[in-house]
This record gives C-alpha cells, sequence and structure tokens, in this order.
C-alpha cells in the first residue's frame, strides 16, 4: 500500500514536470510567433521580445522557488518517514531479540533438567548393578568359604 502511494506520487511529480516544461515550451513558441507576425517596427518587437524575456525570467524564478519548496516538503516527507521506518525497525529487532533470548533461556534451562535427570538416572541404575551380588563372585566366594570351613574342621595329622 506504502508502494503505490509512492508510485502515484511519483506519477504525479513526473506529470507536473511534463506539464511545467510543455506550458514553458508553449509559451515560447506562442511569444515567438506572436512577435514574429505581428505588423509591428523592429524597436517594438525587440521592446516586447525584451518584456516576453523578462515575465520569462520572473515566470522561471517563481518556478523554480516552488520547485525548492517542493523539493523541501519532499525530503522533511522523505525523513520522517524514514525515521518512522527506523524506529520500527529498532522496535521489531529489539523484540526478536528478546524472544530469541527468552527461547535460548528456556531451552537451556530444558536441557540442563533433562541432563540432571538423565545423570541421576545413571548414577541410580550404576549403583543399583554395583548393589546386586554378581553370581560368578559370590560362588567363588561361597566356595573360598567352604573350602575354608573344611580346612579349619581337618584335623591335623602329621
Amino acid at each position: 500500500m506504502g508502494n503505490d502511494n509512492s508510485n502515484n506520487n511519483q506519477e504525479t511529480s513526473i506529470n507536473t514536470k511534463d506539464f511545467m516544461i510543455g506550458t514553458l515550451m508553449g509559451a515560447i513558441a506562442g511569444a515567438v510567433t506572436a512577435l514574429l507576425l505581428a505588423p509591428k517596427s523592429g524597436r517594438e518587437i525587440r521592446s516586447n521580445i525584451n518584456d516576453g524575456a523578462i515575465q520569462l525570467k520572473g515566470r522561471a524564478g517563481e518556478w523554480g522557488n516552488t520547485a525548492l519548496e517542493r523539493g523541501n516538503e519532499l525530503k522533511d516527507t522523505a525523513y520522517t518517514k524514514g525515521s518512522e521506518l527506523k524506529e520500527r525497525a529498532y522496535l521489531k529487532g529489539s523484540d526478536l531479540r528478546t524472544k530469541a533470548m527468552d527461547s535460548t533461556s528456556q531451552l537451556s534451562r530444558k536441557t540442563q533438567e533433562k541432563t540432571q535427570e538423565l545423570s541421576q538416572n545413571l548414577q541410580d541404575k550404576w549403583s543399583k548393578k554395583n548393589n546386586e551380588p554378581n553370581d560368578a563372585v559370590a560362588d567363588a566366594v561361597e566356595e573360598a568359604a567352604e573350602e575354608a570351613a573344611a580346612e579349619v574342621e581337618k584335623p591335623e595329622t602329621k
């Protein structure tokens, strides 16, 4: 929508420029034709040309002032819109940065919690595994205990 408005302003500016150029060229062509076709003396024609040139100079000055004022208006409008867009971009960037920081913080917290949960689960399984007697070790200990008991019960023979 903003782009359509910009294009419309640009077309209006171009149409105004074309109109001004056409008016100027028409005025010059009309003045030259009128002077050349008018039944006047050389002195009168030169005087009329001089008067026309003075009028044209005055109009050109007015048109220049109008163009300068319009240029200043457009410059101010562009500056204002640029400032507004800059502010909107800054606010949007700040909002996105805040959301990214919040998401990162939540992800970090969840990762830390999951890591602690997995670590505790692993420690529980490890201690459970270490607390269960190993069958082979238990058998070996039992066998050694029986042998020791048998040795103790044997009468000493010499």
